[in-house]
């Protein structure tokens, strides 16, 4: 059996979208302390803090959707909760995967989360 999978703009630009919502969050590459029995507490592998401002966050984010045609938002409701939503079949998962590797291209990310209904859509 061979697999045919055609690269699509539309996934790529989705990509693009989230990871241009973080522009100016320097790059770090993830990092582990191993406890040295001496009361110190490790975190573990975490990804770097986000340093940009939310004021920044929200210019990218009203930038973005701007250029897909959709409202700006007016404000940043909590912290920041990105979704990509698209049809079914059109290739969520391989989004959502494309869209981990660029944001750890960039910035140096390995942890996400990614909530998926139980439901299609």
């Amino acid at each position: 059996m061979k697999l045919q999978f055609r690269h699509q703009p539309f996934q790529a630009d989705a990509a693009k979208a989230v990871c241009d919502v973080f522009a100016g969050q320097p790059f770090r590459t993830p990092t582990y302390m191993i406890d040295s029995g001496l009361g110190q507490l490790s975190t573990g592998f975490s990804n770097a803090p986000i340093v940009v401002s939310d004021d920044k966050i929200l210019e990218h984010i009203r930038t973005t959707q701007r250029q897909g045609g959709i409202k700006p938002s007016d404000s940043l409701v909590g912290r920041f909760n990105l979704t990509i939503e698209m049809e079914t079949g059109v290739g969520k998962t391989y989004t959502y995967i494309k869209t981990m590797y660029e944001l750890n291209k960039r910035y140096g990310w390995s942890k996400f989360i990614i909530v998926v209904p139980s439901v299609a859509i």
